[in-house]
């Protein structure tokens, strides 16, 4: 190397010089300046969005009471409407106390109850929506009736669906034979009823292994 450095001119040294210096100075900006510049602007961008994120929490500060209050009216509110929930422990439960409840509506109005079939609960946040399909004959009034019951009954229901079909029977219509006589019904009905029942939690399942506490207990035996 110092061979070769004494073979070069005093000019091709100079250039050398110069060379090396700006690579230095390239790798300096890649190195030292670039990463410096960025981190400048990301504190920068930290300070100037300070005040406003402060600004935002006082904003929040403020509204505490106001948010609180507003917490404790929601939960009051849902406390009043507790009694309007279908009972029953499980969701097999609380779907009879749908299906009594409505059946007792309809059986009041002077309706007939064909069919009844309950469908999938579905989630509804902390609670479940439990529906039931009925399929109910009867007169125009005493349908109205029976939805205006379901509407204003102390439980919170729900009409989800309703479907009319009439069966109005010409005067003079004969009866078809092996038909029993039944009470005039000029409507045929397929609704379908919701209430809501609060989701139990799941039952927080034992720990261990049933096989060994069955083996230890055995050992236990023949020990004794």
């Amino acid at each position: 190397m110092k061979l070769f450095w004494q073979r070069l001119s005093r000019r091709e040294r100079g250039l050398v010089v110069l060379t090396l210096v700006i690579l230095f100075l390239i790798l300096g900006q890649y190195i030292v300046v670039a990463p410096f510049l960025e981190r400048r602007e990301w504190i920068k961008s930290q300070l100037d969005s300070q005040p406003q994120l402060l600004e935002k929490n006082l904003r929040y500060l403020a509204q505490k009471e106001a948010l609180a209050t507003a917490l404790e009216s929601t939960q009051n509110e849902i406390k009043a409407r507790e009694p309007k929930l279908l009972t029953g422990d499980t969701l097999s439960v609380s779907a009879s106390d749908l299906q009594d409840t409505v059946q007792g509506l309809a059986t009041r109005e002077g309706t007939q109850v064909i069919t009844t079939r309950v469908l999938n609960p579905e989630p509804a946040g902390s609670f479940s929506k439990i529906a039931i399909q009925m399929e109910i004959g009867g007169q125009i009034e005493q349908i109205a009736s029976l939805v205006r019951g379901i509407e204003t009954s102390p439980k919170l229901l729900v009409v989800d669906e309703i479907n009319v079909r009439s069966l109005f029977r010409p005067i003079g219509f004969p009866q078809p034979q092996g038909v029993p006589q039944t009470a005039a019904q000029n409507l045929r009905v397929s609704i379908t009823v919701a209430g809501y029942a609060r989701t139990q939690p799941a039952p927080i399942a034992k720990s261990g292994n049933p096989g060994d506490e069955a083996r230890g207990s055995g050992q236990r035996q023949t020990e004794e």
